[in-house]
């Protein structure tokens, strides 16, 4: 396909010296066609002609280069449509030969040589996570994957808040409580309980308050009383611990006995629980991280940042707190230290940017979060652009929407009544085995997985567990059911590589024809998503292409047929395909179905 892109580019350069890159795209059924392109639409315009017009003009050229003996011409045929389409009907030989040369490899080097930092999931100590966490895990991996693929040495990194509000919400119910048999739902379950206090309590939200700050000074002076037995802090890469938040803080702490040996526990006990619950739910779902970035590691420098930018009129005093006057800027306004002196978000965000390029210098930062982080982050970002334009102009920042269940109601980790992201991958699996009498992990994680990514980033997600284990239809399974089928066939091949090579040609039949048609569309397709950053694009790539793998095995007998080694060598490069694919959304494919 993008061969044909090539000559046909050509052929408008040669014809009237644009630079034009133009559209082609499988041509509708009621043509008989293989590929269609609305480039003499497109062209109307600039050229002050009909598209039917230029339509001509093309053809004619088109015919010119198979008079001179053009391989462009010998190998397709052109037809024009009304009201301006070129159609093309490839051979028997462009497409043998095309699905021949079809790269196994599937390297690209769009972004070779270039580091990418890929900041998801980004889950808050002392809390539980949501089926939102889920997600963002699953599509920032993918996402990693795409840019990995373009050649890019990725950096998977992960961004939560140690310390903090919500912090001070858990450790104030959390006081109460025993620590010894402490779990991460004990934990939760008090940042629900510690929330509904500072709503709806005065008094509770003054102490919150007061937390919120002694639990600084803890961050800032103490020590873990325990090593972390396994987490993302010891695999190497980030094995230091956070940092303290200001030096003010730290003579401040000499001075005044704001952490209490119980309070002091209670934090630590609760952070290590966090971090060894993340690492399992992550490995659990086949996601790495290469970095963690604690709040409480990158305060610091963005506290540094924001004073010295303060002090050129960046940001501004306002009632006793450091704000952005965003409304300068068609944005709202928001605070960045607040009047206890204590570093907000968005001040940790700051710090955030600047620790990652001193860490990595990198050549893309690509943020995922929720859509409610839309606004906020556009303001985080226009402060930024104040003195370091260069950061942000490498910064995309991506969001996306609910996860809800069909019928679903929209969910709260303040009022308890979300979603928890084991909840839903213990639906799936209770899904498969009521169906299929199947516990194979390997299916229910495809079936989660495919269940999100199959959807383009941005807008809600209504997700129904029943259909994501279907076997039929566009789902996870539907997708391993049609590889593994594809794996017997090979099994059962006697054909070799050398009958495979020397094999002569014959006719294809309509249905290896849209097969080779549809494998010939998949650098297009992932070139596509590597550029939109869109998973989405690959997983229903591979669900039509499922679909053309289906025909053609409804339609062609394999083994044993005149047409084996020709065959044989069609499923080889379906099934290269489809695990590259795949691959890319972090899915693998079981043995058995």
């Amino acid at each position: 396909m993008q061969e044909l892109k090539d000559q046909l580019k050509k052929l408008i350069q040669d014809l009237y010296g644009l630079d034009f890159e133009p559209d082609l795209t499988p041509s509708p059924d009621s043509i008989d066609a293989d590929y269609s392109s609305n480039a003499p639409m497109k062209l109307a315009k600039d050229l002050r002609r009909s598209p039917m017009q230029i339509a001509e003009e093309l053809s004619d050229a088109y015919v010119s280069a198979c008079d001179n003996g053009s391989k462009l011409a010998s190998e397709q045929k052109l037809i024009i449509t009304s009201p301006g389409f070129l159609n093309f009907i490839l051979s028997e030989e462009f497409l043998q030969n095309s699905i021949n040369k079809l790269d196994d490899n599937f390297e690209s080097d769009r972004y070779k040589g270039q580091t990418v930092i890929c900041e998801f999931s980004d889950p808050n100590p002392f809390k539980v996570l949501h089926v939102g966490h889920l997600y963002t895990s699953v599509v920032g991996d993918s996402i990693a994957r795409l840019f990995e693929y373009a050649g890019a040495k990725v950096i998977r990194a992960n961004f939560g808040g140690d310390v903090g509000l919500h912090v001070a919400k858990t450790m104030y119910a959390l006081q109460k409580k025993p620590i010894e048999e402490l779990t991460i739902e004990d934990i939760a379950r008090c940042y629900i309980e510690g929330t509904a206090a500072y709503e709806d309590d005065e008094t509770a939200k003054q102490e919150i308050t007061k937390l919120n700050k002694e639990i600084y000074q803890i961050n800032a002076t103490g020590e873990p009383k325990k090593i972390l037995s396994k987490s993302i802090f010891d695999d190497g890469v980030n094995t230091e611990r956070p940092n303290s938040v200001t030096t003010e803080a730290r003579e401040r702490s000499e001075k005044e006995s704001f952490s209490a040996p119980t309070l002091s526990e209670l934090y630590w006990k609760g952070r290590e629980l966090s971090y060894q619950y993340f690492d399992h739910f992550y490995h659990s779902i086949g996601v790495h991280f290469d970095k963690y970035y604690p709040e409480s590691t990158v305060a610091d420098l963005g506290l540094e940042k924001v004073k010295e930018q303060l002090e050129k009129g960046v940001y501004e005093y306002s009632d006793g707190a450091v704000i952005f006057n965003g409304d300068k800027y068609g944005l709202h306004t928001r605070v960045f230290i607040n009047k206890e002196g204590v570093p907000t978000y968005e001040t940790k965000d700051v710090g955030l940017i600047f620790t990652k390029w001193q860490d990595y210098h990198f050549d893309k930062s690509v943020v995922i979060t929720g859509s409610e982080q839309l606004d906020y982050m556009k303001v985080v970002l226009k402060s930024i652009e104040q003195y370091a334009p260069e950061l942000v102009e490498k910064t995309t920042h991506l969001t996306h929407g609910l996860v809800k269940l069909t019928g679903g109601v929209k969910m709260s980790s303040r009022k308890g009544n979300f979603l928890k992201a084991i909840d839903v991958l213990n639906m799936v699996r209770s899904e498969l085995a009521n169906e299929y009498h199947s516990t194979d992990e390997i299916i229910s994680l495809a079936a989660t997985k495919y269940a999100f990514l199959k959807y383009k980033m941005g807008g809600d997600i209504i997700f129904d567990p029943k259909e994501s284990v279907k076997m039929t239809g566009n789902s996870g399974p539907y997708l391993l059911y049609s590889a593994v089928r594809a794996k017997k066939i090979l099994a059962k091949s006697s054909i070799n590589d050398e009958r495979k090579q020397s094999s002569s040609q014959v006719r294809i039949t309509i249905s290896e024809r849209n097969l080779i048609k549809k494998l010939l569309e998949y650098h297009t397709i992932l070139d596509e998503a590597v550029v939109e950053m869109a998973p989405h694009k690959v997983a229903n790539y591979l669900y039509e292409l499922a679909q053309a793998f289906s025909r053609f095995y409804e339609h062609c007998e394999v083994i044993g047929s005149e047409q084996e080694p020709e065959r044989i060598r069609l499923v080889e490069k379906y099934l290269n395909v489809m695990t590259h694919g795949l691959n890319i959304l972090g899915i693998k494919i079981p043995e058995e179905m």
